[in-house]
């Protein structure tokens, strides 16, 4: 039973406040809304192709499993670099730092361009950009077709911490920003 007192409200009163729909072709903006009201941390995604260091960024990433160790990354099917990513046998995921921003909005542009930042081969031959948060090195352990994007399983060989007192890169409501801890 909600208590009414302490601050809760009933049912109607929050259907009132909600804006519904039903997901469907013509609604794609109202479910991008809602779903962009999820904050998430921020990656770049890196690999080698045929031709040389190719990266995306991506909000889509999530863990899955410690035991095997499997991490999961959602690439849009109509990316150009779609079927780099879903064809490659290894991939490194990059957590990116508050200020980090310039890396994100580079690499979801453009994919080829490693001149302005440090990098160096990983252990699994993906490209490792210097000075994120954490790194996962990770060999391709399943693809599936997901709708419109593709689900990329990863198990994680190498990982790697660094920065630990950096906060992290976060995006919300198509805007990036930081999390502020409280006192």
């Amino acid at each position: 039973m909600l208590d009414k007192s302490a601050g809760a409200c009933d049912r109607s009163d929050m259907v009132d406040r909600m804006s519904s729909f039903i997901p469907h072709p013509d609604a794609t903006e109202d479910l991008r809304s809602a779903f962009g009201r999820y904050g998430t941390g921020v990656t770049v995604i890196t690999t080698q192709s045929p031709k040389g260091p190719l990266g995306m960024t991506a909000n889509s990433f999530s863990s899955v499993s410690l035991d095997p160790p499997l991490v999961l990354w959602s690439p849009a099917r109509a990316s150009k670099r779609h079927d780099a990513f879903t064809n490659t046998d290894m991939f490194c995921i990059h957590v990116l730092s508050a200020d980090q921003q310039d890396m994100a909005h580079h690499f979801a542009t453009d994919g080829l361009d490693f001149d302005r930042f440090d990098w160096r081969e990983g252990p699994n031959g993906a490209p490792t950009l210097e000075g994120c948060l954490a790194t996962f090195h990770c060999d391709t352990y399943a693809v599936h077709p997901a709708g419109d994007h593709s689900l990329v399983l990863g198990h994680v060989r190498w990982a790697a911490t660094h920065r630990d007192d950096a906060a992290g890169l976060m995006f919300d409501r198509g805007r990036y920003g930081q999390f502020t801890p409280g006192e």
